[in-house]
Order: C-alpha cells, then sequence, then structure tokens
C-alpha cells in the first residue's frame, strides 16, 4: 500500500480571524450593547467583592453590574444616560 501524505492548507478566514487576547481583570468591560441608568461608584472608592458598581439596561432588562473582587475604583468611564456599545471599558479598578 502507498503512504498517503495530506497537505493541509489554512482558510482565509481562519487567517483573519480575531486573535485571543488574555482579558484584563481590572477592567469592567460591557458584554452587551445598553444604556447606563445609574452609576453608583466614584473613582477613588474602595468596594468589597460583590458591591453594586451600576445598573445597565439592555434588551429591556436591567443588569445589575457588581463589583468581581475587593479593590478600589481608579476611574469611571461612564454616566447616567450614556449609551454604551459592546466591549467598552465602564470601570477600572486599582
Amino acid at each position: 500500500m502507498p503512504s498517503l501524505q495530506y497537505k493541509t492548507k489554512l482558510t482565509r478566514k481562519y487567517k483573519q480571524r480575531k486573535k485571543y487576547e488574555v482579558p484584563n481583570l481590572n477592567e469592567i468591560r460591557s458584554v452587551i450593547p445598553g444604556t447606563v441608568l445609574d452609576v453608583k461608584v466614584k473613582e477613588g472608592q474602595k468596594l468589597k467583592e460583590g458591591d453594586v458598581l451600576m445598573e445597565l439596561e439592555a434588551m429591556k432588562m436591567i443588569n445589575v453590574i457588581h463589583m468581581p473582587f475587593d479593590g478600589k475604583i481608579k476611574n469611571v468611564n461612564v454616566e447616567s444616560g450614556q449609551k454604551i456599545s459592546k466591549n467598552f471599558v465602564m470601570v477600572e479598578l486599582a
């Protein structure tokens, strides 16, 4: 039996894919586009895990964004009434 050889070719779609980036845990990003209803934190404020950061309305639902771990607010990049897109950096943590 003759040995078979296969040549693998990468598709154009595969070559143009979005490369994986390690997420920055100090950035709270929106996972869906929406409108910021209420921002409950200020820059420099210290918070515990589970504290409420803000409320975001998306697809007629109100999403409450919580603090993922104990820390301090470095920067707040949104204000009440602001419309944001997907993957927008809402809050930066120190």
